[in-house]
């Protein structure tokens, strides 16, 4: 005697298997190990450091030698007189 199979169960197994697989093929894809993360992370924050380390300015100096019209020097009319 052939068994009975309920074609929505059948149908939602189906589907289900199928984003098991694709998840599957993702996190061998995708999927890095905390290590593999925290040596990027330190990689990107040397890198960083390196190039902060070499600028001209630092970050929040004032820069006194800016040149355009708010640093421009201010004449009045009675200077010239």
């Amino acid at each position: 005697m052939a068994d009975i199979v309920n074609l929505r169960h059948a149908r939602k197994q189906k589907t289900r298997a199928e984003k098991e697989r694709l998840a599957e093929q993702n996190r061998a894809l995708h999927g890095r190990s905390k290590a593999e993360r925290e040596r990027d992370r330190l990689t990107a924050d040397m890198s960083e450091k390196f190039v902060a380390g070499h600028r001209r300015e630092k970050p929040g100096e004032p820069d006194d030698r800016s040149i355009g019209p708010k640093s421009a020097q201010r004449l009045s009319d009675e200077s010239d007189a």
